[in-house]
């Protein structure tokens, strides 16, 4: 039967997860090509390494894909074009561990949502696959961390005496008056944004420290601006709390000023690292009861909504943003002119 599913046409929900995951994996086997070439920690190289063999397996599989359709291999990033291997390390291990972790919570979101929306077999296997290996790989970056004592667990709560029922509207409010203390599901969406705006805070401030073009380093040091002040916002709301937010590692940028990576590469990773954020501050918001939390996550999905936006105007103006597979037009084909 697998056999055969090669006859069967891939839907567009599996070519778009094909192409998105094919321009993930050969952005993540740059950044962990260079990464690899100057980490002085063993145990963390040793896991650079693994990320790296499960995307460049990832690439050839959905090279096969392709090509079984006639279907046009996407440019993405290349080691050739998109490294240089003659720069010092840009972060420091401890940071690449932080940044590992974050990237693959991002591909775990990704294949879960990529077995949903695909049909045929050999896809659901593929992404199955994929979602196994980022269980495993995940689980070896945590364990290391644990080890390291560099891991930001989210705040604690004590433990509740008893199960309890919601008898008021009060609930629910927020703007005005005495607030309910957070519940455990803000909490925890409040820590996980924040962990993931310092990884965004860090990127740009080291991306702005080596790009070789003024514009871009107007873009990034924006992009620090405004990861910083969202990262203060949702902070100072644990902090009413007495709750504790997540570790800065903005320290963790080394002092070189040579780019390991193309302008290319850092600002098209830049947009996709706050346009998968505007999704997850969506997450945050979907579960929160309170409304002032409401109110604080529907500015900043704004906020990095335009800059995400910004970010794709350059890329086009730069004539870098690879254009994902479109449907025909149908008025262009019908057009007797």
């Amino acid at each position: 039967m697998e056999e055969s599913m090669h006859n069967v046409s891939l839907t567009t929900g599996e070519i778009a997860n094909l192409w998105t995951q094919y321009m993930n994996d050969s952005l993540a086997i740059c950044v962990l090509s260079h990464a690899i070439e100057t980490s002085q920690d063993t145990k963390v190289k040793e896991i650079l390494e693994f990320a790296r063999s499960l995307s460049e397996a990832h690439i050839e599989k959905i090279q096969h894909f392709f090509n079984q359709e006639d279907f046009p291999i996407p440019k993405g990033f290349s080691t050739k074009e998109d490294v240089n291997f003659n720069a010092p390390a840009l972060f420091t291990d401890t940071f690449m561990l932080v940044y590992m972790l974050i990237m693959t919570i991002h591909g775990l979101t990704g294949y879960a949502g990529a077995v949903s929306t695909s049909v045929r077999l050999d896809q659901r296997k593929f992404f199955n696959e994929c979602n196994v290996e980022a269980l495993e790989l995940h689980n070896r970056i945590v364990e290391l961390m644990l080890q390291k004592g560099i891991y930001s667990k989210p705040p604690r709560i004590n433990t509740p005496k008893q199960v309890d029922f919601v008898h008021s509207q009060s609930y629910l409010t927020g703007w005005f008056g005495d607030k309910r203390p957070l519940n455990a599901i803000e909490i925890s969406g409040l820590s996980y944004n924040m962990q993931k705006t310092v990884v965004k805070v860090v990127l740009e401030i080291a991306f702005g420290q080596v790009c070789q073009t003024k514009e871009l380093r107007k873009y990034f040091q924006r992009g620090k601006d405004i990861c910083k002040k969202q990262f203060d916002i949702l902070s100072a709301i644990v902090s009413k709390e007495d709750l504790s937010s997540p570790r800065s590692w903005v320290s963790e940028v080394t002092d070189s000023t040579i780019s390991p990576f193309s302008d290319k590469l850092m600002l098209l990773h830049t947009v996709i690292m706050v346009s998968a954020g505007v999704g997850y501050l969506g997450a945050a918001l979907s579960v929160s009861q309170r409304r002032d939390l409401a109110l604080k996550y529907t500015y900043l999905m704004a906020d990095i909504g335009r800059y995400a936006e910004d970010g794709a105007q350059l890329l086009i103006e730069k004539g870098w943003l690879e254009q994902p597979p479109l449907a025909e037009d149908r008025r262009k084909l019908a057009s007797k002119d």
